[in-house]
Order: C-alpha cells, then sequence, then structure tokens
C-alpha cells in the first residue's frame, strides 16, 4: 500500500492533492487545522483525517504516528500555509505576524519533513516529498513580506533536503504556484481579476487547485524520478520577463 501524508488538505490545493492521489491508489493521511465536518469527496477512497496544527511538535508526532501505522509512508506532500492575518507594510510588520506565518509555513514544514524523512530512512524504501511553496518565494509582495520570506525558506528546505536524502532514494522537489483559486486568495480575487485582465498572466487565466495537484501526482509517482531539488513553477507563465 503507498502511503501519503498531506498537510492542509481541507484547503483548495490540499483537498485536491489528496484526491488526485487517492485516485491513484494511495492511502492518504491528511491534517489541517480545522473541524473536518464533510470528507464526504473521500468517502469511497481510503482516507484518514487528523485535526492539528502544523506548528505544534504533538499534532507533527500524531500524524506521523497515524501513517505509520497503517504502514510505510511513500509520500509527504507539504502544502499547509498561512497569510498573515492583517497586511501590512513591511515598515509595520509585527513579531506577532511573523512568528505566526514562520510557525507554520516554515517551522513546521521544516520539523514535518525531518520526521517524515527519518521514517523513509528507516522504511528503506525511498519516497517522495514535494513541498507547496509560492510565487512569493522569489516575488516581493511589500504587504506581506512574512508571507514571501516564509516562503523563501522553503525553497531552501527543499534543496537542503534533496541534498541530504538523495543517497536514500529520496526525492525532494517543490512546486511554485502563481495566482490559483483557493480560499487564501479569495479575499483580494478583485485584485488579482484586474491584473490577470492586464495581462499579468500570459495563459490568461487564474489557476485552478488541480493544477497543482496534478504535478503533485507527477512527483510522487517516478514520472521525475531522476530529478531532486528542483523548483517547479506552475504560474501561466507569470514569471517571464518581458519587454
Amino acid at each position: 500500500m503507498k502511503i501519503a501524508i498531506v498537510t492542509g488538505v481541507l484547503g483548495g490545493i490540499g483537498k485536491e492533492s489528496a484526491l488526485q492521489l487517492c485516485k491513484n491508489g494511495y492511502a492518504v493521511v491528511g491534517m489541517d487545522v480545522i473541524d473536518a465536518t464533510d470528507l464526504s469527496a473521500f468517502e469511497e477512497y481510503d482516507f484518514t483525517y487528523v485535526k492539528g496544527d502544523l506548528s505544534d511538535p504533538t499534532s507533527r508526532k500524531e500524524l506521523v504516528e497515524t501513517a505509520t501505522k497503517k504502514g510505510s509512508i511513500s509520500a509527504l506532500i507539504n502544502v499547509a500555509g498561512v497569510a498573515p492575518k492583517v497586511r501590512r507594510d513591511i515598515l509595520e510588520m509585527t513579531e506577532e505576524s511573523y512568528d505566526f506565518v514562520m510557525g507554520i509555513n516554515t517551522k513546521g514544514t521544516l520539523f514535518l519533513t525531518q520526521a517524515v524523512a527519518n521514517e523513509m530512512i528507516k522504511q528503506k524504501q525511498g519516497g517522495s516529498i514535494v513541498n507547496i511553496s509560492s510565487c512569493s518565494a522569489y516575488t516581493s509582495s511589500t504587504s506581506r513580506g512574512e508571507y514571501c520570506i516564509s516562503k523563501a525558506g522553503v525553497s531552501m528546505i527543499t534543496k537542503l533536503f534533496a541534498d541530504r536524502l538523495a543517497g536514500e532514494g529520496i526525492t525532494v522537489n517543490e512546486i511554485c504556484p502563481g495566482i490559483i483559486a483557493t480560499g487564501m486568495t479569495a479575499t483580494v480575487k478583485e485584485k488579482y481579476d484586474r491584473l490577470i485582465e492586464g495581462g499579468l498572466v500570459p495563459l490568461g487565466r487564474w489557476g485552478q487547485p488541480d493544477d497543482i495537484a496534478k504535478a503533485v501526482v507527477a512527483l510522487c509517482d517516478g514520472t521525475f524520478g531522476y530529478t531532486t531539488g528542483q523548483s517547479f513553477i506552475l504560474d501561466g507563465g507569470m514569471h517571464i520577463r518581458k519587454l
């Protein structure tokens, strides 16, 4: 049985990634911070939900233990992430906001990856780790600097673990989504609608969670088995510099 852990599993990208993995034969153990009131989308699959906070060591431990009880962990998909509760100019960013965002996006991702990596090494069966970073890892947004910094940190986490785990047969890659239609971007939909209409995204549309989920599956199923430490930019061409 192939077992995948997915964090942020009730959000747009997390949920779609978990569903696509289920459809491709994985048993998924998913974690999110909220009560799971409706898991009907997963009712025909082998899916286990763990309520927990990625920034909390106890939650991370419970998640890993739940997965290992089912068998060997084949994949870890680090999706969970938060934006600042209030967008502020970087000159007014608070330490509280920085700690909140970094605690989940970077610290939580780092130490969950560490825990799962050690389990994979003990299993001696290789594995795949996929980190969902962001175009904000390399794009300045001065009204949410803590988010940009946190995602830049995820990029380095990817490289570090890719380097350390290559000899164990474990690949570690990241996906950098652009403007994706999720709950996180819903609050700024009008802003991004205008920017997309103005040509910011060459493909001319919002990205959808399944655009990311398809890449997640490909990075777990061996399609990119000779690739590690790589960043896959899925942003509709937004990163292209043009005159």
